[in-house]
């Protein structure tokens, strides 16, 4: 008995036990322990019965094999990466291996002497093919050469003059002559490819007709030629203004004359000689050629690698110092290090594709390669344009500035904000379309689908927003700056009002931070709702936790709507005296006489005395000795009020006639006349000190004795007033008197 046997068994008596014993049940005198054999033949006699028996196994069966499917996915699920790389690295190997062993046939057939070809070989058909294209060759480079000294240096001369007088945009000047440039190499390539064609044409073969070889020469030196004019555009030799790369002329000698050098090998030895080869000689020769043209190529760009390694990590170092951001700082200086091990990759990538499968490889390699230097070659060109349009310092006209001195200063704070934001898009673009050049990505197809168009639309949503915000800030911190200059606007404000509308400037930060994050977040798709309702709730438990803090709030809010003291007044506070220097809606800083700076909580303020309101009195007591005569001492004082009313310094600060109260004191050694001066407020001060030394003056000429403190002394003596001799001490000395 097998396993399926033995567990089907057992479930068929299951089942057919549960009607068989809802039978017994109803019978009498039937046992429970033993099943009943007739009731299962009954079942199985029964078509209906038997039916739905053989559905219910068929699907446990089912249930069962999909859970061992289940599990042996499971299993082999984990080692599936691995088995695909060992699949990939073998294929390679293997491809490699077959290439170089075909490569060795072919070198030992040539030794023997042995060349496997379609067709006969003819030494004469080979050199009258070769004599043609020389023919064609000579013709198409000698009309290339011409044109380019006839007509290049002329017309580059001129582009390369006008590219470096530069201007507001050099790099748009520079792109200008680039690309007229490249116009005329591109020219200068269709003319020479139809003089070679018209050569091979009708001067070559049978007239009328164009050799294979012809063709294959001509196509080649097109393609070739147009490459190399993109390498000119890149590194030109001889005209800095039309080199697009910012490097010097001896730099640019070096990297065109290696990279022709490398072009021509590859595209003349796989567009010509490996064809020509196929056709008169051999395919495998053909195919062992282009191995070892490929094979040639990697290693030179290998040596050129190496041997440029330190000095052109050494220039991107440079490069990054200059760098104004920190993430392309961060990128130069890992490219510094890993560029040759890139290069390297990259190359050798290419010879496996190639040697794997040259036929699609190559185009596909070629086409990737060109679409990503064009891509970081128009990144460049962007990055730099933002650095020479945006990167400028902005410059408002003399009437803006005047109304609004601090918006230059504004905008021009924002210009290397925005300035690394462009440059980061740029170069996540610059990464993203590289990527899809290669189809590691596919660009189009995500943005089609509906997750990538709703991404986008969110980033621009978001974009907008932040836009939005930062013209909403500017414009109203400008409108507040044009109301608080007193040039423009209704005059000099008042302090109520600088205070006010810098409050309300800081307040309009806060709502306008808080509204902007919450919104873009709400455009990004996150669910803000738990984060007002948590930002409700958190705010309930800070006020119960921070009761002083809010009592801090509320009673600054109050003390700003009764005005009862603005920035640069002189106040009392807490039992301080100073200026206000700084208010906010919570705390006002100020500043004593001493120079110490205080921040007092308005929860502890209880007082605000505020000497800055509406006008102030200088209140002076002056006191004279009981012998003077009072009315003469009152009169002298108002002389002095006269002469300091008449001051020009002090004129403009006088508000009213000098109050005199009279006398108010007959203290111990003197007689107290009090007299009020009204100022302006704040002034009061620096008159009361003018006014004082008047006084001092005045009394002087007058000979009124302002009392000092004094001491008599009396010495004991007898009834008759003879007293006892005072002595005296001085200097080491004694005196008797």
């Amino acid at each position: 008995m097998n396993l399926t046997t033995k567990i089907l068994l057992p479930l068929i008596w299951l089942l057919c036990a549960i009607p068989a014993g809802l039978v017994q049940a109803q019978q009498a005198g039937q046992t429970k322990d033993n099943p009943s054999y007739a009731a299962l033949a009954d079942l199985l006699e029964n078509e209906q019965s038997r039916e739905k028996l053989i559905n219910e196994l068929r699907t446990m069966a089912d249930e069962t094999a999909t859970q061992a499917k289940t599990v042996a996915e499971e299993a082999s699920a984990a080692s599936s990466s691995s088995r695909e790389l060992a699949q990939t690295t073998r294929a390679i190997a293997e491809g490699i291996g077959e290439q170089f062993t075909a490569l060795a046939e072919v070198v030992n057939g040539l030794v023997d002497g042995q060349v496997a070809s379609d067709e006969q070989f003819s030494l004469a058909g080979l050199m009258e093919a070769t004599l043609n294209l020389s023919l064609v060759i000579v013709a198409t480079l000698l009309v290339f050469m011409l044109m380019r000294r006839l007509i290049g240096p002329l017309l580059y001369a001129k582009l390369d003059t006008w590219a470096l007088q530069g201007g507001n945009t050099p790099v748009i000047r520079r792109v200008i002559c680039v690309a007229l440039a490249a116009a005329v190499d591109v020219l200068i390539v269709g003319l020479a490819y139809v003089g070679g064609n018209l050569v091979a044409t009708f001067l070559v073969g049978e007239t009328g007709e164009q050799t294979t070889q012809a063709s294959l020469f001509l196509n080649a030196f097109m393609v070739i030629e147009l490459l190399k004019v993109g390498l000119r555009m890149l590194f030109s030799r001889r005209y800095d203004g039309l080199r697009l790369l910012p490097i010097n002329a001896s730099e640019a000698a070096y990297w065109n004359r290696h990279m022709a050098l490398l072009i021509g090998l590859l595209g003349y030895g796989v567009m010509v000689a490996e064809p020509l080869i196929s056709i008169h000689i051999s395919a495998a020769l053909s195919q062992g050629i282009n191995t070892l043209l490929m094979l040639a190529a990697f290693m030179y760009a290998a040596i050129i690698i190496l041997k440029n390694r330190r000095r052109l990590a050494g220039i991107i170092r440079t490069k990054a110092e200059q760098s104004p951001m920190a993430t392309s700082k961060i990128s130069l200086h890992l490219l510094a290090r890993t560029w040759h091990v890139l290069a390297l990759g990259y190359f050798a990538v290419v010879l496996v594709l190639v040697l794997l499968s040259p036929a699609n490889a190559l185009p596909f390699v070629l086409f990737a390669t060109l679409k990503t230097l064009g891509i970081i070659v128009v990144g460049l060109l962007l990055s730099t344009l933002l650095g020479q349009t945006i990167g400028r310092r902005i410059q408002l006209s003399p009437e803006l500035r005047r109304k609004m001195p601090l918006l230059e200063a504004r905008l021009n704070s924002y210009v290397p904000n925005a300035l690394r934001f462009l440059r980061f898009l740029v170069l996540a673009a610059v990464i993203l379309l590289s990527f899809n050049a290669w189809h590691v990505l596919d660009l189009a197809t995500w943005y089609a689908s509906e997750a990538g168009g709703v991404l986008m639309g969110r980033i621009i949503a978001v974009a907008i927003v932040l836009a939005v915000a930062a013209a909403i800030w500017v414009t109203c911190a400008s409108l507040i700056e044009h109301k608080l200059n007193p040039e423009t606007g209704t005059g000099i404000p008042s302090a109520r009002t600088q205070t006010l509308l810098s409050l309300f400037r800081s307040a309009l930060a806060v709502l306008l931070v808080t509204m902007t994050v919450m919104i873009a977040l709400a455009e990004l798709g996150i669910n803000i709702g738990p984060l007002i309702a948590g930002a409700g709730v958190l705010g309930l438990a800070i006020g119960f936790g921070a009761q002083k803090l809010v009592q801090d709030v509320i009673t600054g809010i109050f003390i700003q709507i009764e005005n009862a003291m603005n920035t640069g007044d002189v106040v009392t506070l807490g039992g301080i005296t100073g200026t206000a220097e700084k208010l906010s809606i919570r705390s006002v800083g100020i500043r004593d006489l001493n120079g110490t700076y205080h921040i007092i909580p308005f929860s502890s303020v209880d007082t605000v005395s505020n000497y800055m309101r509406d006008f102030a009195y200088h209140v002076g007591e002056y006191r004279v000795s009981y012998r003077e005569n009072i009315d003469d001492a009152i009169a002298h004082l108002q002389n002095a009020f006269e002469e300091l009313a008449a001051d020009e310094a002090q004129k403009p600060y006088v508000l009213e006639a000098l109050e005199v109260a009279g006398v108010v004191a007959l203290a111990d050694s003197s007689v107290n006349i009090r007299v009020r001066i009204k100022t302006v407020p704040g002034m009061q001060w620096a008159v009361g000190r003018a006014y004082n030394r008047l006084v001092k003056m005045h009394f002087e000429q007058a000979g009124i004795e302002i009392p000092y403190p004094q001491s008599t002394v009396h010495f004991e003596g007898s009834r008759q007033g003879v007293a006892p001799a005072l002595k005296l001490e001085q200097a080491g000395e004694r005196h008797s008197g």
